[in-house]
């Protein structure tokens, strides 16, 4: 008997979020064997906690395929923490959904969180003995998921890093003596997406100091760096993750569902302290939203590898599989390839990939092998339809699902 399918999106959204959407669309619509209706939750579990689905197949062609070159979450997302207890009502609730328009099939596509979930509602549909199959699709810029060679929306974020850190790098050094910039990007733990920026080649445009969360970091060492940096070019490039943020003195600061502190403005903080230790002028930028919805840095590979991912979610779930992600791994070569296989949830839910201490020494010492792990995935941006120069992006009619 055939199912309805259900996808819907969690977390940070990304550049490339939408692309992976894209690909379940297209192959759900192939597999006209087995699945019937096509839905979309809004608000991530939010949609299927409150019966708040939209039925795909009454969108129209033209703005599904823009997905491709939308960032952000084309359905809305949510940080939305679902119970470890199979007993809690939410479970009941999301079973009713399930039960009243025959689902069968369900795709979470997010981060670490979002895994969380995942693995929760397999392990509920099965303990309940449901027919109903999960399966996640990798996305998160932290590129922090375990097992999966990069995460999908990793590279473009990560190109959105190089080429803006280059152009800043260029900028501050027009003058004889110019600012001292901190930059700080995104990643909590995990430091791949700081570390982007040490593939800039040019001696003259690389950063003068990287910092990375996985490695302890001393207030005290960075001002001595920065008056050396600074007192020897008149000018100075720092690149700090945000990350760095929670080894500072505690401050009142939110926290999710999940318990994850607030961060941002980190790069502000730093600054302040330069200027009343050391008197310099200082610029502090903050990539903030900018990395994660970049669609000019959407990159080829991200892509393509999306809609792969995605293509290969929705023909193992029709196939029964479950429980499991779809992760991404390189073949070893000087030629960049990869295969798609999956991975057991209980293995990748709240387990952070954090960079080998290998990667973290070459951040700072030319980034040879972290060139030549990222430059496969950022080499080639994407061609983009514009209108009057401006990229277009999906408008969808969410008609909702009675």
């Amino acid at each position: 008997m055939k199912k309805s399918l259900v996808y819907f999106q969690s977390g940070g959204p990304t550049a490339i979020i939408n692309t992976s959407f894209y690909g379940v669309i297209k192959e759900a619509k192939r597999q006209t064997e087995h699945i019937d209706g096509i839905f979309g939750s809004l608000n991530g579990i939010e949609g299927l906690l409150n019966d708040n689905l939209i039925d795909i197949r009454k969108e129209d062609e033209a703005q599904i395929e823009l997905l491709k070159q939308t960032p952000a979450a084309a359905l809305g997302t949510t940080r939305y923490k679902l119970s470890g207890d199979i007993n809690h009502e939410d479970y009941q609730k999301i079973l009713k959904t399930v039960q009243k328009h025959n689902i069968g099939y369900m795709l979470v596509n997010g981060g670490n969180d979002s895994m969380d979930t995942c693995y929760k509602l397999s392990t509920f549909f099965r303990k309940a003995n449901v027919d109903c199959k999960v399966i996640g699709i990798p996305k998160t810029v932290d590129n922090d998921l375990a097992f999966t060679d990069h995460c999908l929306g990793y590279p473009s974020a990560a190109r959105y890093v190089v080429q803006s850190i280059q152009d800043i790098a260029l900028d501050n050094r027009v003058y004889k003596k110019s600012k001292f910039v901190i930059v700080e990007v995104m990643g909590r733990h995990a430091g791949w997406l700081t570390a982007a920026a040490s593939v800039i080649q040019d001696p003259e445009l690389k950063p003068d100091y990287i910092y990375l969360p996985e490695e302890k970091f001393d207030l005290e060492e960075f001002l001595v760096k920065a008056k050396e940096v600074y007192e020897s070019k008149k000018r100075a490039l720092f690149v700090v993750s945000e990350g760095i943020e929670t080894q500072m003195p505690a401050k009142d600061k939110a926290v999710d569902s999940f318990g994850h502190m607030q961060l941002g403005g980190f790069a502000s903080q730093l600054a302040g302290i330069v200027e009343e230790r050391l008197g310099y002028s200082t610029r502090p930028i903050e990539f903030s939203l900018l990395q994660r919805a970049g669609t000019l840095a959407i990159t080829e590979t991200d892509q393509k590898e999306a809609i792969k991912v995605s293509t290969m979610a929705v023909k193992k779930i029709v196939s029964g599989k479950t429980g499991v992600m779809v992760i991404i791994e390189r073949k070893p070569g000087d030629k960049y390839k990869v295969s798609y296989k999956l991975k057991n949830l209980r293995g990748i839910a709240n387990v952070e990939h954090k960079m080998s201490p290998e990667l973290i020494h070459d951040v700072n010492n030319g980034g040879k092998l972290f060139r030549e792990y990222l430059i496969p995935l950022i080499e080639k941006p994407i061609k983009l339809d514009l209108d009057g120069g401006i990229s277009k992006y999906t408008v969808l009619k969410k008609v909702k699902v009675k």
